[in-house]
């Protein structure tokens, strides 16, 4: 380039010398011919001098356009040189990264500047947790914060770099649609909830056959990472639509938290929680003993080493008494819950986690007066990875090479044992006050709870799997609690899923309910479901 521009400016020289010669020369040749004009006539001396004149200047606009166009053009070339070194913007580099976007500058003829950032193809490699994804139909499993930049996919899939900033944002939609045909009144059109069927003596029970459509288990999300800022901080926001409000489709906000250096805070699932112990069931309630909790809540995540972890943190209390005897009495919060976990982890194996929960429940009315008793919980739940074996479709493929890294399936058994006092605001089938009640002496006792589930899914090609699941939940009712109260119930599925695409699910379903009430009155619910799933971005 150094040459080219010695080679320019000579150039440019030059030809400022040569116009420079022709105005010395257009002055001689004008005194020569104002001498001339001495021996002609006035006027055609004058006409024909205003002529040369013209002719003269006519050339030297000329010239003067050709000398502008050359500086333009020279001053084009310098910009476009010192463009052409791109300005590295985005991630830090690091290994198996690529992780940049190209800035280029171009300036026209009239001096307009364009910027152009043109996004280049970003690879990231982040430390895979030991958690298995089992792809859900409806997924606790991706929501779920975990310790540094642990994640269930490491490469990051379906995330986008935000321009000249170091932030990956993923955001993903899933509409959802569900088709269930109950024989009899379920109590509940859009989920399978044990707690609301009708029993013996209801008005509502039977009731013939009943159908149904809806789309609320749809949901958007917003996952932001920044795997390269010191503490790994994430965002992570989801909704469906499962709202209390009115309309086909209220809105209900799942998650909402934020994590930096292991610190967790908003609304995500509490401590005693086991996200990734859920049954991959259709019905987008699941069982009804399931520990289902998502609370505001500020907990810490402490990794021990590779394969164990702590988590400890307090979160909102929600104190649910059965004021039967004293209508007018409220529950009340003396103080926030608060609870620990403690996990194992193998990618191998799975996981086991066993966690605690303490609580004070409080009432106040004008019959049972202030009171309040302590409550907590045990939950020991856990995953299991079995029978690992080649892909169906490996094998039927005779074209692989032997050195080829072989695609594996697995089987996937969910358990999940819980034992309380006070703490029936955790389980899934949570929808009648049942934390406590009274004595005969009038004193507010917590409820005994019992809580079991298990779920087996079998993979039966790439694109089938079946998964079978159990719940069971018993309350030892206190005195103060009427016959309706809340007793036992049973809940049992049992489906069949075909991921149709890479993005779209299709699931059938059967389910069967059985509610007992204090008094002995029981209900059945049969139901036949049909779910489909489409994720958009994953």
């Amino acid at each position: 380039m150094f040459p080219d521009r010695l080679a320019n400016q000579r150039t440019m020289k030059q030809r400022r010398k040569y116009v420079a010669g022709d105005r010395s020369f257009g002055v001689l040749v004008t005194i020569f011919i104002a001498a001339a004009v001495a021996t002609r006539s006035p006027a055609s001396e004058i006409d024909e001098l205003k002529a040369q004149i013209q002719s003269m200047q006519k050339s030297m606009e000329q010239m003067q356009q050709k000398i502008g166009k050359l500086e333009r053009e020279n001053q084009q070339q310098k910009q476009q040189t010192a463009a052409a070194k791109p300005a590295q913007t985005g991630l830090k580099e690091g290994p198996g990264r690529v992780s940049t976007t190209t800035t280029t500058t171009s300036v026209d003829q009239y001096g307009n500047q364009t910027v152009t950032i043109t996004p280049q193809t970003v690879t990231i490699e982040s430390q895979a947790s030991q958690i298995t994804d089992r792809g859900a139909l409806n997924d606790n499993q991706e929501p779920a914060p975990r310790p540094n930049n642990l994640t269930l996919d490491p490469k990051f899939l379906g995330f986008v770099p935000i321009p000249n900033t170091p932030v990956l944002i993923k955001f993903n939609a899933k509409p959802r649609v569900d088709f269930t045909d109950d024989p009899q009144n379920t109590g509940n059109p859009d989920r399978f909830v044990t707690a609301q069927i009708p029993v013996e003596g209801d008005f509502f029970k039977n009731g013939g056959n009943q159908f149904n459509v809806n789309s609320k288990g749809s949901q958007l999300s917003i996952d932001v990472r920044a795997p390269d800022i010191p503490g790994n901080p994430r965002f992570y926001y989801q909704n469906d639509f499962f709202g209390s409000g009115g309309g086909e489709l209220p809105f209900r906000v799942r998650q909402l938290y934020g994590e930096i250096y292991n610190f967790v805070v908003g609304q995500t699932f509490s401590v005693f929680e086991d996200p990734d112990a859920w049954p991959d069931t259709v019905d987008y309630e699941g069982p009804n003993s399931a520990i289902f909790a998502r609370r505001p809540l500020v907990r810490y995540q402490l990794p021990l080493n590779d394969h164990w972890q702590l988590n400890f943190g307090v979160e909102k209390p929600g104190a649910e008494v059965d004021t039967g005897i004293d209508p007018d009495a409220q529950s009340v919060n003396h103080a926030p819950d608060g609870g620990l976990n403690i996990r194992w982890e193998d990618s191998k194996i799975g996981h086991v986690q066993f966690g605690t929960t303490l609580r004070d429940i409080g009432v106040k009315g004008p019959i049972v007066g202030s009171q309040s008793t302590f409550g907590w919980g045990l939950n020991l739940s856990g995953a299991f990875n079995l029978f690992e074996r080649d892909s169906p479709s490996h094998q039927s493929d005779q074209s692989s090479k032997e050195d080829e890294p072989r695609e594996k399936i697995a089987d996937s058994l969910q358990a999940q044992v819980t034992y309380g006092h006070g703490l029936f605001r955790y389980f899934n089938d949570d929808f009648i006050n049942n934390d406590a009640a009274f004595d005969s002496s009038g004193n507010l006792k917590a409820i005994p709870a019992f809580g079991a589930m298990i779920g087996y899914t079998h993979k039966w090609t790439d694109n089938f799997r079946s998964t079978v699941s159990y719940g069971y939940v018993e309350l030892d009712n206190e005195f103060s609690q009427g016959p309706h109260a809340y007793h036992r119930t049973h809940y049992g599925s049992f489906n069949i899923v075909w991921q149709a695409r890479k993005r779209l699910s299709i699931g059938l379903e059967g389910l069967y309910g059985h509610k007992e009430e204090k008094s002995g009155a029981e209900g059945d619910a049969f139901r036949l479901q049909l779910g489909l799933l489409y994720s958009i971005f994953d």
